[in-house]
């Protein structure tokens, strides 16, 4: 597969890309479409009575062997990727928050969102392989043993979400909130190679790399959209993020507040299960098929063959075309599950305008599941100032891909800009990101 695609995803994505959307932002006690995105209940807390978004972008970057300066030396990010024994992991996440609009009224909150995602990821790959394919740089022997599922996998999809929350208690120290979103979602591009249970052996000798397996593995290779004719190329991601309706998805969420006078906390704490559901692909070029693979010692797979690769069924081609494959590919229709999250935080005012907010991100279903997008598990801490019209952050995060990042951020009015690994980037961390927008709350 081809090595552009990685290199080109490294350097764009340490250049623009955040690790956890609209980081410290998000659960600012400022309390807009951001914090609802989060938690649905937070609608029924909006600061203003109306809110408008224009534009929120944010893009992300995680991977668990390339450092920040590794960008800037003349090492191959190949060879980097797939150094050591631990398996290649590597998620780049792109999210833009379109048009939309909140409004609160008496003990009730609304809001109408739009949303686009993007998503690329090497899930457990392993590093005798990748170097096998990428680098050609073996002992002259290697053996494998990869029972899990390693995955390249691709996904763009668009979605509307409907949010309503309500206040269900209140009294001059305590509030209670609950709310709901239902998210249509809009399925545009998709694709996943997903192969486990891989045993056998890859010789090296001056003609190549040759794959050889000791038991069949289990091979899925899918795609829908735009990915169908190509997953190396970055505009194919966003060519058709939306397409038809064809999902549904909840958020579900719980909010409390032990008050300090009107409109204001002295702790704020939040729950919420988000992304209950899937979407279904369609497409005149869907294709989903699970193999079993079976590589013959009198008969290796030559990995170079993979080198220039540019989508999934010009893999599936050259693996019947040399009878590793028994089966030809089949066309239908298949469903994506989106990455349900536990979420919940605290925000604890520390003295006016200082706050600190803790928060957990847990995903529900593991990542090698061949129709699963990927999530991340997120602990973060963000000590806050909030002026007003001024508020500047430094969230400090760990998650299970990239290790601990520490960011800045800050907004004037509407407009935000920041970053959850900046500061943490200049001592050679494992991501970089950036993420901006502009909204405009009123009343």
């Amino acid at each position: 597969m081809k090595k552009t695609l990685l290199t080109l995803s490294l350097l764009i994505g340490f250049c623009s890309f955040a690790q956890d959307h609209f980081s410290g932002i998000s659960t600012s006690n400022r309390v807009g479409i951001l914090n609802g995105a989060i938690n649905p209940a937070e609608f029924a807390n909006l600061s203003k009575k109306f809110e408008i978004n224009f534009y929120g972008i944010s893009f992300n970057v995680a991977n668990n062997k390339i450092r920040f300066n590794d960008l800037t030396s003349d090492t191959n990010l190949e060879e980097l990727i797939f150094t050591g024994t631990e398996s290649a992991n590597m998620r780049i996440d792109g999210q833009i928050l379109g048009p939309s609009f909140a409004m609160k009224w008496m003990k009730w909150g609304f809001g109408i969102t739009t949303k686009a995602n993007i998503k690329f990821d090497v899930v457990d790959v392993d590093t005798a392989l990748g170097n096998a394919i990428f680098n050609n740089n073996l002992t002259l022997t290697t053996l494998l043993n990869q029972t899990g599922n390693q995955r390249l996998s691709g996904t763009s999809y668009g979605e509307v979400g409907f949010s309503v929350a309500r206040n269900i208690y209140e009294n001059d120290k305590h509030k209670f909130d609950a709310g709901i979103t239902v998210k249509f979602l809009f399925p545009g591009s998709y694709s996943n190679f997903g192969l486990s249970n891989l045993k056998g052996t890859i010789t090296q000798d001056p003609s190549g790399s040759f794959l050889t397996t000791d038991q069949p593995a289990n091979l899925n290779i899918a795609y829908s959209g735009n990915l169908a004719d190509s997953f190396s190329n970055f505009d194919d991601y966003t060519k058709s993020i939306f397409g038809g309706l064809n999902g549904v998805a909840t958020d579900i969420g719980f909010n409390y507040q032990w008050k300090d006078g009107k409109d204001k906390y002295k702790i704020k704490s939040g729950l919420a299960i988000r992304n209950i559901g899937s979407m279904t692909f369609k497409d005149d070029n869907n294709y989903n098929t699970n193999y079993s693979l079976e590589i013959p010692l009198n008969n290796p797979l030559d990995l170079s063959l993979f080198e220039n690769i540019n989508n999934l069924s010009e893999v599936e081609n050259i693996l019947i075309s040399n009878v590793y494959l028994t089966q030809t590919p089949i066309k239908t229709d298949f469903k994506v599950n989106l990455p349900t999250l536990f979420t919940m935080y605290a925000d604890f005012k520390i003295v006016p305008k200082v706050f600190v907010t803790g928060y957990l991100q847990q995903k529900i279903k593991k990542d090698d599941g061949n129709e699963q997008i990927t999530a991340r598990n997120i602990l973060s801490v963000t000590p806050r100032v909030n002026l007003g019209f001024f508020e500047a952050c430094i969230p400090v995060s760990t998650n299970d891909i990239s290790g601990t990042n520490i960011g800045f951020g800050f907004r004037l009015g509407g407009f935000y800009i920041g970053s959850g690994s900046i500061i943490s980037a200049l001592a050679d961390s494992k991501q970089a990101d950036l993420y901006t927008g502009f909204r405009w709350a009123f009343l």
